[in-house]
């Protein structure tokens, strides 16, 4: 049993592979990536640059199209 359950813990180099193809963000994944507060972000939200959803409280921001909007600003 102890065998099965570390066959499915990921070590840190799967965890950093993992975060690196998320679909979504977080708020704070768009503060770490702009380097801006929380409350630029939600401006951001606000202005519908990109697409983003809410699941229950939490908000998601679809990762392909912040990414492409992104690339437009650089």
């Amino acid at each position: 049993m102890i065998m099965e359950a570390m066959k499915t813990m990921e070590s840190p180099a799967d965890a950093a592979g993992a975060a690196t193809e998320k679909r979504c963000y977080t708020v704070e994944d768009l503060q770490i990536i702009l380097g801006v507060s929380r409350g630029s972000v939600y401006k951001l939200l606000g202005q519908n640059e990109f697409r983003w959803f809410k699941i229950g409280s939490a908000i998601r921001i679809s990762a392909r199209s912040f990414d492409e909007w992104l690339d437009s600003k650089l």
